[in-house]
């Protein structure tokens, strides 16, 4: 998208004369945030072997940006509003690019989970900016609507990019490839740096003080949750394997992901009262005053925990089952890329004549319906075409179809000096939400995989096909919960969203001023 596709008088919104291209400093800042949650995933084997990390640590290298990144994002945010979001969104994309090269050139493993933890705080100041900016840049009506599609789009794909990419540069050459993973950001983020004072618009400085005793509880309650929630994902590698390639076994019953929780919970209940009691709170709590958008983030923190649940289990499937190599894995969810820019694209235009409820409630009817199909594949008789690539498609679709009403929803009418804590607390429901998902349905998955294995073994103990078959078993029955869960979010769209499209078109921040 570049300026002149957008209507002249678009085009002069408030803070910039350069709002399509604004919106594409944004979204590719965006996309090179979310696409790194999954690109060096493929490369996950080389980067062992490189670096001779061991396998019960390998899974640090995808845990530590996420812990950083989900349990940063409200720091983020809250910086942003007080400190200029531009500014903020420059310092984000440029330790993002900074700390990329650092995991690119890494000589051994402490060098590289270092630079992930620090990719996850330059996306967590970045992140949430980002969709502030575009709230308080464009102008309530199309120009927002649309610049919401392609935001939600570019968060949408960018972890099914993220397979494909990494797929593609680890196969490019299995000695540096894995390196490649890191070091594409690095143009990216620094080009986004030197770009945004020239297309951004330098938001204002809000009066007040950063509340440091929130920020303690509530980033290191979010961090301890995120953190035992992400060990709980580690389940018993000789009953799941294919779902657990690094040899960890946590699993829900460790001690020490319990305590991490449970600690996170306390921490985040004593975050909440010490924000009633600050003048300058880093989460105001009014934020959640209204029902619509208490609903949004709620909706917003259960459909991505089934979305990457899906991408996870399927990407393995196709690899383990079906023999998938790396790159063709990867390329197998280009179709979710397809689908989901139809279905951003339709919603953007379809918000300005339907209630966001009609959209995001049919939108997860349908996500919830694909991963219902996928939980009736059967095993040695699946065909990608038939059996896969529809309802990718559909999956995607339905995620279009969510994303961008429930995005609009949950920034509509919060002011302008808190638009960046707003942004951040959907982040941040979307990475506890996925996070959360993730390990949910990977205990799903474990058990009826060892359920299966018992079965299998008092069957036929010497069977090659036991460990896929038990997989397959433990898969699908993920599946058909992520649906539950999908359809459990439509059910409240349904039933508690009643904002209507008319509002949201009359939404202008407060301290915005349109034409």
């Amino acid at each position: 998208m570049t300026a002149s596709d957008l209507p002249e008088k678009e085009q002069a919104a408030p803070g910039s004369k350069h709002l399509g291209w604004a919106l594409v400093l944004i979204c590719v800042a965006q996309l090179m945030v979310v696409l790194d949650s999954t690109i060096a995933n493929i490369a996950l084997p080389y980067i062992g072997t490189d670096l001779k990390i061991d396998a019960s640590n390998l899974s640090w290298v995808v845990t530590g940006y996420a812990l950083a990144f989900g349990g940063l994002l409200l720091l983020g945010g809250r910086l942003g509003d007080l400190y200029g979001r531009r500014r903020v969104f420059m310092i984000g994309v440029a330790l993002f690019a900074v700390a990329s090269a650092l995991g690119g050139i890494a000589q051994n493993e402490a060098m590289l989970l270092g630079s992930r933890g620090l990719q996850g705080l330059g996306a967590a100041l970045a992140s949430p900016t980002a969709l502030a900016l575009i709230t308080t840049t464009f102008p309530a009506g199309p120009a927002r609507n649309r610049a919401f599609s392609v935001f939600a789009m570019m968060s949408g794909v960018g972890a099914a990019i993220g397979l494909i990419l990494g797929g593609w540069l680890t196969d490019l050459d299995p000695n540096w490839g894995w390196r490649l993973t890191f070091l594409i950001n690095v143009p990216i983020g620094l080009g986004a740096a030197f770009f945004a004072p020239r297309l951004l618009p330098d938001t204002d400085h809000h009066a007040g003080t950063l509340d440091l005793p929130g920020a303690v509880l509530g980033t290191g309650g979010l961090l301890a949750l995120v953190y035992g929630i992400t060990r709980t994902s580690n389940v018993d590698p000789d009953t799941i394997s294919a779902v657990n390639p690094n040899g960890t076994s946590y699993g829900w019953g460790d001690p020490l992901a319990l305590t991490a929780i449970a600690l996170g919970v306390v921490a985040l209940i004593a975050f909440v009262f010490a924000e009633t009691r600050v003048k300058s709170p880093l989460m105001p709590l009014s934020i959640f005053a209204s029902r619509t958008r208490a609903v949004a983030f709620v909706s917003m923190m259960i459909t991505p925990a089934a979305m990457f649940a899906m991408f996870f289990f399927l990407s393995l499937y196709v690899q383990n089952i079906m023999g998938y190599s790396p790159l063709k894995a990867g390329f197998a969810f280009l179709p979710f890329c397809v689908g989901m820019v139809f279905g951003a694209t339709l919603s953007s235009k379809l918000i300005a004549k339907m209630d966001p409820r009609f959209l995001s409630g049919t939108g997860t009817l349908i996500a919830g319906f694909a991963l219902f199909m996928f939980s009736r594949l059967e095993f040695g008789s699946v065909n990608y075409w038939t059996d896969i690539a529809p309802y990718i498609v559909l999956m995607s679709l339905g995620m279009g179809l969510t994303f961008v009403p429930m995005t609009l929803v949950a920034v509509h009418g919060v002011r302008t000096q808190d638009a960046g804590i707003g942004s951040g607390v959907l982040n941040t429901m979307q990475q506890v939400g996925g996070a959360l998902g993730l390990a949910t349905l990977s205990a799903v998955a474990a058990h009826f995989t060892t359920s299966k294995l018992g079965e299998l073994m008092t069957a036929n103990p010497t069977s090659q096909l036991n460990g896929p078959m038990a997989f397959a078993d433990g898969a699908t029955h993920a599946f058909l919960v992520g649906a539950f869960m999908m359809w459990a979010a439509s059910l409240i769209v349904w039933l508690l969203l009643n904002v209507k499209h008319t509002e949201l078109a009359g939404d202008v921040p407060e301290g915005v001023h349109v034409g």
